[in-house]
Protein backbone atom coordinates (compact mmCIF):
# COMPACT_ATOMS: atom_id res chain seq x y z
CA UNK A 1 0.00 0.00 0.00
CA UNK A 2 0.96 3.63 -0.54
CA UNK A 3 -0.35 6.33 1.82
CA UNK A 4 -0.62 10.04 1.01
CA UNK A 5 -2.26 12.94 2.77
CA UNK A 6 -5.53 12.39 0.88
CA UNK A 7 -5.62 8.84 -0.46
CA UNK A 8 -4.44 5.28 0.10
CA UNK A 9 -3.46 3.23 -2.95
CA UNK A 10 -3.66 -0.58 -2.95
CA UNK A 11 -1.00 -1.73 -5.41
CA UNK A 12 -0.01 -4.98 -7.01
CA UNK A 13 2.25 -7.07 -4.72
CA UNK A 14 5.13 -6.93 -7.24
CA UNK A 15 5.10 -3.13 -7.44
CA UNK A 16 7.47 -0.85 -5.55
CA UNK A 17 6.13 2.52 -6.68
CA UNK A 18 2.69 3.74 -7.82
CA UNK A 19 1.61 3.19 -11.39
CA UNK A 20 -1.83 3.90 -12.80
CA UNK A 21 -1.90 0.53 -14.56
CA UNK A 22 -1.14 -1.39 -11.34
CA UNK A 23 -3.41 0.39 -8.83
CA UNK A 24 -6.03 -2.10 -7.66
CA UNK A 25 -8.09 0.09 -5.30
CA UNK A 26 -8.15 3.64 -4.01
CA UNK A 27 -9.44 4.72 -0.58
CA UNK A 28 -10.16 8.33 0.37
CA UNK A 29 -8.93 9.75 3.65
CA UNK A 30 -11.56 10.98 6.11
CA UNK A 31 -9.93 12.77 9.03
CA UNK A 32 -7.34 10.26 10.28
CA UNK A 33 -8.93 7.17 8.71
CA UNK A 34 -8.70 5.72 5.20
CA UNK A 35 -12.18 4.42 4.32
CA UNK A 36 -12.65 1.73 1.67
CA UNK A 37 -16.25 0.74 0.83
CA UNK A 38 -16.24 -2.35 -1.41
CA UNK A 39 -19.87 -1.68 -2.40
CA UNK A 40 -18.99 1.69 -3.92
CA UNK A 41 -15.54 1.30 -5.45
CA UNK A 42 -14.93 -0.32 -8.81
CA UNK A 43 -11.80 -2.51 -8.76
CA UNK A 44 -9.50 -2.16 -11.74
CA UNK A 45 -7.69 -5.45 -11.40
CA UNK A 46 -7.75 -8.88 -9.81
CA UNK A 47 -8.86 -8.26 -6.24
CA UNK A 48 -10.18 -11.72 -5.40
CA UNK A 49 -8.18 -11.55 -2.16
CA UNK A 50 -10.63 -8.90 -0.91
CA UNK A 51 -13.70 -11.07 -1.49
CA UNK A 52 -15.35 -12.86 1.38
CA UNK A 53 -14.91 -16.61 0.99
CA UNK A 54 -17.74 -18.98 1.69
CA UNK A 55 -17.19 -21.75 4.18
CA UNK A 56 -16.80 -25.34 3.04
CA UNK A 57 -20.25 -26.22 4.36
CA UNK A 58 -21.82 -23.23 2.61
CA UNK A 59 -20.08 -24.12 -0.65
CA UNK A 60 -21.29 -27.72 -0.36
CA UNK A 61 -24.84 -26.51 0.34
CA UNK A 62 -25.02 -24.36 -2.79
CA UNK A 63 -23.35 -27.10 -4.80
CA UNK A 64 -26.23 -29.41 -3.81
CA UNK A 65 -28.83 -26.75 -4.54
CA UNK A 66 -27.43 -26.23 -8.06
CA UNK A 67 -27.41 -29.93 -8.99
CA UNK A 68 -23.70 -30.47 -8.23
CA UNK A 69 -22.44 -28.02 -10.83
CA UNK A 70 -18.69 -27.38 -10.58
CA UNK A 71 -17.35 -24.64 -8.30
CA UNK A 72 -15.99 -22.51 -11.17
CA UNK A 73 -19.45 -22.29 -12.70
CA UNK A 74 -21.00 -21.33 -9.35
CA UNK A 75 -18.45 -18.52 -8.91
CA UNK A 76 -19.17 -17.31 -12.46
CA UNK A 77 -22.91 -17.28 -11.76
CA UNK A 78 -22.34 -15.21 -8.61
CA UNK A 79 -19.79 -12.87 -10.19
CA UNK A 80 -21.98 -12.08 -13.21
CA UNK A 81 -25.18 -12.00 -11.11
CA UNK A 82 -26.82 -14.67 -13.30
CA UNK A 83 -28.80 -16.41 -10.55
CA UNK A 84 -30.74 -15.23 -7.53
CA UNK A 85 -30.04 -16.57 -4.05
CA UNK A 86 -26.33 -17.35 -3.58
CA UNK A 87 -24.44 -14.88 -1.36
CA UNK A 88 -21.85 -12.58 -2.91
CA UNK A 89 -18.93 -14.76 -1.85
CA UNK A 90 -16.16 -16.79 -3.41
CA UNK A 91 -17.07 -20.47 -3.17
CA UNK A 92 -14.39 -23.07 -2.64
CA UNK A 93 -14.03 -26.83 -2.49
CA UNK A 94 -11.19 -28.16 -0.37
CA UNK A 95 -11.75 -31.83 -1.18
CA UNK A 96 -13.26 -33.86 -4.00
CA UNK A 97 -17.04 -34.31 -3.98
CA UNK A 98 -17.66 -38.04 -3.56
CA UNK A 99 -21.12 -37.78 -5.14
CA UNK A 100 -19.66 -36.10 -8.26
CA UNK A 101 -16.91 -38.72 -8.51
CA UNK A 102 -19.62 -41.40 -8.48
CA UNK A 103 -21.93 -39.66 -10.93
CA UNK A 104 -19.63 -37.92 -13.44
CA UNK A 105 -17.31 -40.59 -14.78
CA UNK A 106 -17.04 -40.35 -18.56
CA UNK A 107 -14.96 -41.24 -21.61
CA UNK A 108 -12.92 -38.79 -23.66
CA UNK A 109 -15.17 -36.35 -25.54
CA UNK A 110 -15.24 -35.67 -29.29
CA UNK A 111 -14.27 -32.29 -30.72
CA UNK A 112 -17.25 -29.93 -31.23
CA UNK A 113 -17.89 -28.18 -34.53
CA UNK A 114 -16.37 -24.71 -34.81
CA UNK A 115 -19.43 -22.96 -36.26
CA UNK A 116 -23.10 -23.21 -35.33
CA UNK A 117 -25.00 -23.52 -38.60
CA UNK A 118 -28.39 -22.89 -37.01
CA UNK A 119 -29.62 -19.31 -36.71
CA UNK A 120 -33.19 -19.67 -35.39
CA UNK A 121 -34.84 -21.61 -32.55
CA UNK A 122 -36.45 -24.98 -33.40
CA UNK A 123 -34.53 -25.24 -36.67
CA UNK A 124 -32.90 -28.45 -35.45
CA UNK A 125 -34.05 -30.62 -32.56
CA UNK A 126 -31.61 -33.37 -31.50
CA UNK A 127 -33.39 -35.94 -29.33
CA UNK A 128 -32.74 -39.25 -27.71
CA UNK A 129 -34.50 -41.81 -25.54
CA UNK A 130 -32.55 -43.37 -22.69
CA UNK A 131 -33.14 -45.79 -19.86
CA UNK A 132 -31.05 -44.59 -16.90
CA UNK A 133 -31.78 -47.63 -14.71
CA UNK A 134 -33.70 -50.87 -14.87
CA UNK A 135 -35.85 -49.66 -11.99
CA UNK A 136 -39.21 -47.97 -12.58
CA UNK A 137 -39.67 -44.47 -11.20
CA UNK A 138 -42.19 -43.42 -8.57
CA UNK A 139 -44.60 -42.63 -11.42
CA UNK A 140 -44.12 -46.09 -12.98
CA UNK A 141 -41.94 -44.74 -15.81
CA UNK A 142 -39.00 -46.59 -17.34
CA UNK A 143 -37.69 -44.28 -20.09
CA UNK A 144 -36.81 -40.61 -20.49
CA UNK A 145 -37.13 -38.68 -23.75
CA UNK A 146 -34.78 -35.66 -23.94
CA UNK A 147 -35.38 -33.02 -26.63
CA UNK A 148 -32.86 -30.18 -27.08
CA UNK A 149 -33.06 -27.09 -29.27
CA UNK A 150 -29.70 -26.96 -31.07
CA UNK A 151 -29.75 -23.14 -31.30
CA UNK A 152 -30.66 -22.17 -27.72
CA UNK A 153 -29.72 -25.51 -26.07
CA UNK A 154 -32.99 -25.33 -24.13
CA UNK A 155 -34.12 -28.83 -23.16
CA UNK A 156 -37.34 -30.66 -22.39
CA UNK A 157 -37.70 -34.05 -20.68
CA UNK A 158 -40.62 -36.47 -20.93
CA UNK A 159 -40.96 -39.72 -19.01
CA UNK A 160 -42.44 -42.80 -20.68
CA UNK A 161 -43.70 -46.13 -19.45
CA UNK A 162 -42.94 -47.89 -22.76
CA UNK A 163 -41.09 -46.80 -25.91
CA UNK A 164 -44.28 -46.91 -27.99
CA UNK A 165 -45.42 -43.68 -26.30
CA UNK A 166 -42.64 -41.72 -28.05
CA UNK A 167 -44.57 -40.95 -31.26
CA UNK A 168 -47.63 -39.45 -29.56
CA UNK A 169 -45.50 -37.42 -27.14
CA UNK A 170 -43.43 -36.02 -30.02
CA UNK A 171 -46.53 -35.09 -32.03
CA UNK A 172 -48.05 -33.29 -29.05
CA UNK A 173 -44.75 -31.56 -28.22
CA UNK A 174 -44.14 -30.27 -31.78
CA UNK A 175 -47.67 -28.89 -32.13
CA UNK A 176 -47.50 -27.18 -28.74
CA UNK A 177 -44.02 -25.66 -29.10
CA UNK A 178 -44.77 -24.34 -32.59
CA UNK A 179 -47.97 -22.71 -31.36
CA UNK A 180 -46.33 -21.13 -28.31
CA UNK A 181 -43.19 -19.85 -30.04
CA UNK A 182 -44.53 -18.92 -33.49
CA UNK A 183 -41.58 -20.88 -34.92
CA UNK A 184 -41.62 -24.05 -37.00
CA UNK A 185 -39.69 -27.24 -36.38
CA UNK A 186 -37.66 -27.96 -39.50
CA UNK A 187 -35.34 -30.88 -38.66
CA UNK A 188 -35.28 -33.54 -35.97
CA UNK A 189 -32.15 -35.61 -35.38
CA UNK A 190 -32.28 -38.99 -33.64
CA UNK A 191 -30.98 -42.54 -33.84
CA UNK A 192 -32.55 -45.33 -35.85
CA UNK A 193 -34.52 -46.87 -33.01
CA UNK A 194 -38.04 -48.04 -33.79
CA UNK A 195 -39.42 -45.47 -31.34
CA UNK A 196 -38.38 -42.77 -33.84
CA UNK A 197 -38.47 -44.73 -37.09
CA UNK A 198 -42.09 -45.82 -37.42
CA UNK A 199 -45.15 -45.27 -39.60
CA UNK A 200 -46.87 -42.83 -37.21
CA UNK A 201 -43.94 -40.40 -37.02
CA UNK A 202 -43.20 -40.77 -40.74
CA UNK A 203 -46.73 -39.69 -41.69
CA UNK A 204 -46.70 -36.84 -39.17
CA UNK A 205 -43.33 -35.46 -40.32
CA UNK A 206 -44.35 -35.68 -43.98
CA UNK A 207 -47.57 -33.77 -43.27
CA UNK A 208 -45.61 -31.06 -41.43
CA UNK A 209 -42.69 -30.95 -43.87
CA UNK A 210 -40.19 -31.91 -41.14
CA UNK A 211 -36.90 -33.45 -42.25
CA UNK A 212 -35.54 -36.34 -40.18
CA UNK A 213 -31.83 -37.03 -39.78
CA UNK A 214 -30.70 -40.42 -38.46
CA UNK A 215 -27.32 -41.18 -36.93
CA UNK A 216 -25.44 -44.23 -38.17
CA UNK A 217 -25.62 -47.39 -36.05
CA UNK A 218 -23.11 -47.50 -33.17
CA UNK A 219 -22.11 -43.88 -33.90
CA UNK A 220 -23.63 -41.79 -31.09
CA UNK A 221 -21.23 -38.89 -31.76
CA UNK A 222 -23.29 -38.02 -34.85
CA UNK A 223 -26.04 -37.00 -32.42
CA UNK A 224 -23.58 -35.47 -29.96
CA UNK A 225 -25.82 -32.67 -28.66
CA UNK A 226 -28.46 -35.13 -27.45
CA UNK A 227 -25.90 -37.61 -26.11
CA UNK A 228 -24.01 -34.94 -24.13
CA UNK A 229 -27.25 -33.55 -22.71
CA UNK A 230 -28.22 -37.07 -21.65
CA UNK A 231 -24.88 -37.44 -19.89
CA UNK A 232 -25.24 -34.08 -18.16
CA UNK A 233 -28.71 -34.95 -16.85
CA UNK A 234 -27.72 -38.46 -15.78
CA UNK A 235 -24.59 -37.25 -14.00
CA UNK A 236 -26.49 -34.54 -12.11
CA UNK A 237 -29.26 -36.98 -11.19
CA UNK A 238 -26.80 -39.62 -9.98
CA UNK A 239 -24.89 -37.04 -7.96
CA UNK A 240 -28.05 -35.74 -6.29
CA UNK A 241 -29.27 -39.26 -5.49
CA UNK A 242 -25.87 -40.26 -4.12
CA UNK A 243 -25.67 -37.10 -2.02
CA UNK A 244 -29.22 -37.30 -0.66
CA UNK A 245 -29.07 -41.10 -0.23
CA UNK A 246 -32.49 -41.48 -1.82
CA UNK A 247 -33.46 -44.76 -3.54
CA UNK A 248 -33.15 -45.10 -7.30
CA UNK A 249 -36.94 -44.95 -7.67
CA UNK A 250 -36.56 -41.16 -7.46
CA UNK A 251 -34.47 -41.02 -10.65
CA UNK A 252 -37.23 -39.32 -12.69
CA UNK A 253 -37.61 -36.55 -10.11
CA UNK A 254 -33.83 -36.08 -10.06
CA UNK A 255 -33.61 -35.87 -13.87
CA UNK A 256 -36.51 -33.42 -13.98
CA UNK A 257 -34.87 -31.24 -11.34
CA UNK A 258 -31.51 -31.31 -13.16
CA UNK A 259 -33.20 -30.28 -16.43
CA UNK A 260 -35.02 -27.42 -14.68
CA UNK A 261 -31.80 -26.15 -13.06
Amino acid sequence: MLFTDKECFVLSPVLSKPSLEKILLTAQRKENLYVLDMNEVTPSGNVSCFLSKASVDESALWRRRLSHVNIKTINKLVKDNLVRGPPDKEFQLEDHCIACLKGKQYKSSHKPKNLNTNDTPLQLLPMDLFDPTNIMSMGKKSYCLVITDDYTRFSWVYFLRIKDETAEILKSYILRVENQSNQRVKIIRCDQGTEFKNHTLTCFCESKGIERQYSAPRTPQQNGVAERRNRTLIESARSMLADSKLPLTFWAEAVSTACYV
